[in-house]
């Protein structure tokens, strides 16, 4: 594992160097909630396709459990931590995109705060997969079948001071009280946070400091 900062071309040039060994190339970005996967996801995207290696960003978000579901699992506090996403069915779509020309995605709209069963689609002409999710690269079961499947492999490693800033930024953001802010910050996302910083699996570039 190399556990380093390194350049953004140098990322794009790792991954296309990547071995495919399925149907398209799959690269796991994988962090804790607000480390910058997606800004770095998309932008990772954005650059291969443009070296000529066609890319799609696969949000892990999209497996999220509907809200009547956490409710009566009393779970809706918990939103995000890994009991409340389907974690089956995230492992059927990476089997899928492994191996079959085309396969349709959920998304999950964060304005009505749902998933979108087919809001996103892979095509035969794509390449690469980047799918971005806290629990990518997460040592429990489940979870841990998924790594099987990279072909390359992405950790954010952000410290919790920043990630906590950067959380209530965006609770702030949504509208939230400052106090309801912290307190979703503090109470579920930096709970999750630890979960992802304390069973990590390996991964080919742990990125520090990501902003």
């Amino acid at each position: 594992m190399d556990t380093t900062d390194p350049p953004h071309a140098d990322m794009v040039a790792a991954i296309r160097a990547a071995p495919i060994s399925g149907r398209r190339r799959l690269v796991a970005l994988a962090g804790p909630p607000a480390s910058g996967k997606s800004t770095l996801a998309a932008s990772l995207a954005t650059d291969l396709t443009s070296a000529g290696t066609a890319t799609v960003v696969v949000p892990m978000d999209g497996f999220h459990l509907h809200n009547r579901i956490l409710r009566d699992r009393h779970l809706m506090d918990r939103k995000g931590a890994p009991q409340t996403f389907d974690v089956q069915g995230l492992v059927a779509l990476v089997r899928r995109l492994n191996a079959e020309d085309e396969v349709f995605f959920p998304v999950f709209d964060r304005a009505r705060d749902i998933a979108i069963a087919g809001g996103g689609m892979v095509g035969p002409d794509c390449e690469t997969v980047v799918i971005e999710g806290n629990y990518l690269l997460f040592d429990a079961p489940g979870w841990r079948t998924l790594p099987a499947y990279w072909d390359f492999s992405v950790r954010l490693d952000v410290p919790l001071d920043v990630l906590k800033e950067r959380l209530v930024a965006r609770w702030l953001a949504h509208g939230l009280p400052a106090a309801q802010a912290h307190g979703r910050a503090s109470q579920n996302d930096l709970a999750n946070a630890l979960l992802v910083t304390g069973a990590p699996l390996p991964a080919d570039i742990v990125v520090s400091g990501w902003a």
